[in-house]
């Protein structure tokens, strides 16, 4: 995944762990969590951005912290 990923496995992380990265927020922590759990882990980063709405480049490649 992208940088802001390296530190977390979204394919494995709760809520706690994706709300730790900058730019994710409650609703979208509970996106990924619903789109994961209904279709799957993701491959890439790029799969992550087309998966989940407003998870765009910037969110995705952002540093973590």
């Amino acid at each position: 995944m992208g940088s802001a990923f390296a530190a977390v496995d979204i394919n494995n992380a709760n809520s706690d762990a994706l709300r730790g990265i900058k730019g994710i927020g409650p609703a979208k922590a509970k996106a990924i969590l619903d789109e994961r759990e209904a279709h799957g882990p993701f491959k890439d980063a790029a799969e992550l951005s087309k998966r989940v709405k407003g998870m765009g480049g910037k969110t995705v490649e952002r540093p973590a912290g």
